[in-house]
């Protein structure tokens, strides 16, 4: 019962950010849609007991990468005037009232004993994701006639080329894309000072 309440806020917190990411006209909005929906899917690698990957998943993605975004939009910065007028002015308080109705919800489980981490299926749970499992996948640990305790270096391999491959043609893409006729070409010597 505990996992389908768990999957169903989960799911909405997940979906909801995902929307904003993709509605929202303010980057900084969609930055922290972002953010909701990787917090969300680490929730949901706790779950089914993947803890090392939902702890990389908010450090590397919902921590760093998160900032890096905002850094670089902060930077960049906003070419319009923000109005900061509360349009929601029923926000705050509804805010403050999920925030004590997940405590107190945390706090019965708790108490009563009723919630455990582990899923329990009558037979010792299958921990997944843990720091020794994945390397035993991703580097040979035996001889070199075991083929089975390698079987996703290749694949790890193929996907960080395949993000090296990307990163580069975004780059390209950025750099030499076709110039409007009233933009200055791009160089060294056409600064601000110029």
């Amino acid at each position: 019962m505990v996992e389908l309440v768990i999957f169903v806020l989960m799911g909405a917190v997940t979906l909801a950010g995902a929307i904003g990411v993709v509605r929202a006209r303010n980057p900084v909005y969609g930055a922290m849609g972002l953010m909701a929906t990787l917090f969300a899917l680490a929730v949901f690698y706790v779950v089914h007991l993947a803890h090392f990957v939902a702890v990389v998943q908010v450090i590397v993605y919902a921590g760093a990468v998160i900032t890096l975004f905002l850094f670089v939009i902060m930077f960049v910065g906003v070419d319009r005037a923000e109005d900061l007028k509360e349009k929601l002015a029923v926000q705050r308080p509804v805010a403050l009232i999920v925030l004590v109705g997940v405590v107190v919800l945390a706090g019965v489980l708790v108490v009563t004993g009723r919630f455990d981490w582990v899923i329990s299926s009558g037979e010792p749970p299958v921990v997944r994701g843990t720091i020794e499992e994945i390397g035993e996948n991703l580097i040979s640990i035996g001889s070199p006639s075991d083929r089975q305790a390698s079987r996703w270096l290749l694949p790890f391999e193929a996907t960080s080329l395949l993000l090296i491959v990307a990163a580069v043609g975004a780059i390209a893409l950025a750099f030499y894309r076709p110039r409007r006729k009233d933009e200055p070409p791009a160089g060294p010597d056409t600064g601000p000072g110029s």
